[in-house]
């Protein structure tokens, strides 16, 4: 058996976190170190810590034995509503799922995964054999009173999202947050998908023939009429300063007060947060999974991705482009530049991440759904 122990983030060794993030079947970038205290240093006045460090249950010791430890469970807790949520571009987007969808009220306790407003994925470390052990721990530790650094008040309800339907640690959860208290509410649902390309080689020709034959035709003609402006080019870039800095002002350019970094508050944090994102995976010992990739046509810079890639998969998280360079597309020209340098890299697959927006189709995307686990004390008022 298994102890879930609260503890604070802060405390949590590196090197536990690595040594379990490696043993974690549906790891991802999400779920790295640096992304969390990236996320804490940035937004960490709208949510409170809620870390559970799993132990054996016959330890003695009043502390943690982080040698010892077979799981870390990041959650937090907040309302399901702050005030100032839209200012600080913590709002959960949701999709339209008609009826199927379980509203909570505004003001209800709930608890997250640590850093899901801004993850596109979420898990538990721990290794595949101790899933269903720290899941049944997850669940005691949740049927106890708060911590008392975190006052009286009991949750509302448990909120866990972004699970991907393949990670195991979405049903060990779910079969033991619904035997833990009989008067729990336990459902499951479909909170959104995330857009995959699964490449059948490193061949780009042989990439296009998968596609749409219409959607293969633009792809090609853009490439063409791009190329007779100016040669295409990509680099790859470690997310230098330099490099960010590059990222930053064509997605301002693109989306300006509808994207990432509008004026004001919520445009300050995310700022923050990817820059502190940068810093640590350039000093990470793993030599970091971010980059930036940089499209140039001739000597002008017309688009920028910045993507994780951890050796197998790279996921897209954003990207901004020129919008003045509208004659050379700079949306497709710089998707299917960064597409042919990764697939020669050896990469196969291309996580396009929440959202089913129509352009993600158009490269041959299939959805993969990711899930809610949500837990009511009580219907919804």
């Amino acid at each position: 058996m298994l102890d879930a122990r609260p503890v604070r983030f802060a405390d949590i060794p590196r090197s536990c976190w690595d040594r379990l993030l490696a043993l974690s079947p549906a790891a991802t970038p999400f779920a790295r170190w640096t992304f969390h205290r990236a996320w804490w240093d940035a937004y960490g006045d709208t949510a409170h810590e809620q870390y559970l460090a799993c132990i054996p249950a016959d330890s003695r010791s009043d502390g943690i034995d982080w040698e010892l430890a077979r799981a870390i469970v990041p959650l937090m807790h907040r309302h399901e509503v702050e005030p100032q949520d839209f200012a600080n571009k913590t709002v959960l987007r949701e999709r339209d799922a008609g009826d199927a969808w379980r509203s909570v009220p505004p003001d209800a306790k709930a608890v997250f995964f640590g850093a899901s407003y801004h993850a596109d994925y979420a898990t538990v470390l721990a290794a595949p054999a101790d899933l269903e052990a720290v899941a049944e721990a997850t669940a005691l530790a949740l049927k106890r009173p708060p911590d008392s650094a975190h006052g009286s008040q009991l949750w509302d309800a448990v909120d866990l999202r972004r699970l991907r339907v393949s990670d195991p640690v979405l049903p060990a959860l779910m079969s033991s947050l619904a035997v833990t208290d009989p008067t729990w509410q336990v459902s499951r649902e479909q909170e959104d998908v995330c857009p995959v390309v699964t490449a059948p080689s490193g061949d780009w020709d042989e990439y296009l023939a998968m596609l749409d034959k219409q959607d293969r035709h633009e792809i090609r003609r853009k490439l063409r009429r791009a190329a007779v402006v100016g040669d295409l080019s990509i680099e790859i870039s470690r997310p230098t300063k330099e490099a960010i800095n590059s990222f930053v002002d064509l997605h301002r350019r693109r989306f300006g007060e509808h994207g990432l970094f509008p004026e004001g508050p919520g445009g300050e944090r995310s700022r923050h947060f990817i820059d502190r994102l940068a810093q640590l995976e350039r000093e990470a010992p793993d030599s970091g999974q971010l980059h930036v990739g940089l499209v140039h046509c001739g000597s002008r810079l017309i688009w920028a991705m910045l993507a994780f890639d951890d050796g197998k998969t790279c996921f897209l998280y954003n990207a901004g482009m020129d919008p003045d360079a509208r004659d050379v597309s700079p949306g497709v020209t710089g998707t299917a530049e960064y597409l042919k340098n990764r697939l020669a890299a050896g990469r196969r697959r291309f996580d396009f991440l929440r959202g089913d927006e129509p352009y993600k189709y158009e490269w041959g995307a299939k959805d993969e759904p990711i899930e809610r686990l949500l837990v009511l004390r009580e219907e919804p008022r």
